[in-house]
């Protein structure tokens, strides 16, 4: 059995989100909440599988609560806003339902949460219940579009936006995104700085020359201070 929360500051939506939760024989609704207040109270009394939680709430916001937690559940967000997408997936919650939330797209999301829910229960390794590094999601024109990481050749940065080349598109996907941010999502051992606006595939790189690196058409410039860190990152290939 799952125990949940249903986090929601509209009474209406959380009467349909109980309707859901019941219609699911495996999940058990610990309690309804109005806040985040509310739901940290229960948290401090209860062990909690999964919450089901708003964005959008007076006083403390959904994200604001949820980066307030040691200990997180997996979380599922619910919300009218398909805005607040990115944000949610760089808070690695397992999902993100945009309301009015259908009951097969309800069932879709609480049977990841189940499969989730079991592996950490098994006990097994922490790397094994994570998300994996094989795709990410970025933001693009009000949309998001997955990245798969064995696809990227190369990122450029420019100003408050990336560019990310993929190996089967001809024009790089445009997302505002800090190079930063871009690198957290990705496998450091895969990836290498070669500049303060690029960063490279190191499995793409089809050769360097002096201060370049060339992947396929792209030549891409190495600045002397990401030169050291670009043999590092080949050293064991030489």
């Amino acid at each position: 059995m799952i125990k949940c929360l249903a986090v929601d500051d509209e009474a209406l939506s959380l009467d349909l989100l109980e309707d859901n939760i019941k219609r699911i024989p495996f999940l058990h609704l610990v309690q309804r909440c109005r806040n985040a207040y509310e739901a940290m109270d229960v948290l401090r009394r209860e062990q909690i599988d999964l919450i089901f939680l708003d964005i959008q709430m007076p006083g403390v916001t959904g994200t604001q609560f949820l980066q307030s937690l040691t200990y997180k559940p997996v979380v599922i967000f619910i919300t009218a806003f398909k805005k607040y997408a990115l944000e949610g997936f760089e808070l690695d919650v397992l999902d993100y339902l945009v309301k009015p939330v259908t009951f097969e797209r309800f069932l879709r999301a609480v049977n990841k949460a189940a499969d989730f829910c079991t592996l950490k229960k098994q006990g097994l390794p922490s790397a094994a219940v994570q998300p994996t590094n094989d795709y990410f999601f970025v933001n693009v024109e009000y949309s998001l579009v997955k990245i798969a990481v064995q696809e990227i050749t190369h990122m450029e940065s420019i100003r408050d936006y990336m560019k990310i080349y993929l190996l089967k598109n001809d024009k790089p996907v445009i997302t505002k995104l800090a190079m930063k941010s871009l690198a957290d999502k990705l496998p450091p051992t895969r990836f290498v700085r070669v500049h303060k606006s690029f960063m490279v595939s190191i499995d793409k790189i089809t050769f360097i020359r002096k201060n370049r690196v060339y992947i396929g058409e792209h030549v891409i410039p190495v600045s002397d201070f990401y030169k050291e860190e670009l043999h590092r990152a080949i050293s064991h290939k030489l």
